[in-house]
């Protein structure tokens, strides 16, 4: 089973924007959710290119940091 920190790492990865969006409205965690909407803001409405590309790096951080605390330690990855 994929947590919503799996979902916004492939997401992120596939440039799923509408999918993103989903989760952001569906997920429970709120921090989540508000870097997930100060992104999809930065990518909708013209703003500095760097701005935008520091929020998609804090975003993958942070779903990057919570899915490792989420994920089984047998678990393997690939």
């Amino acid at each position: 089973m994929y947590t919503d920190y799996d979902r916004t790492l492939l997401y992120l990865y596939r440039n799923s924007w509408d999918d993103l969006l989903i989760l952001m409205v569906r997920s429970k965690d709120d921090l989540l959710s508000k870097k997930i909407k100060k992104l999809l803001k930065g990518i909708h409405y013209p703003q500095q290119q760097e701005k935008t590309a520091n929020q998609y790096v804090e975003l993958f951080r942070y779903a990057e940091h919570c899915a490792s605390l989420h994920r089984p330690i047998d678990a393997s990855i690939l």
